[in-house]
């Protein structure tokens, strides 16, 4: 009885997957765009939090001298 072969090299990642349909459909101009929104979403969503934090520390020492 033979083993069944073994693959030499891991299957890509969803990621990477969507990368390559991405590079096929869009132009490079478009790419960037789509990359440049997308990391000011984020940025948009960390300075939230910040927000989000620095408020609960102003109410934590608000209520502290309360």
């Amino acid at each position: 009885m033979h083993a069944a072969p073994v693959r030499a090299h891991a299957l890509p990642s969803v990621t990477t997957a969507l990368r390559a349909v991405e590079s096929l459909l869009l132009s490079s101009g478009q790419r960037t765009a789509r990359r440049n929104a997308w990391n000011a979403v984020l940025e948009d969503r960390r300075r939230a939090k910040d927000r989000v934090e620095a408020e609960h520390v102003l109410q934590a020492v608000a209520a502290q001298r309360s």
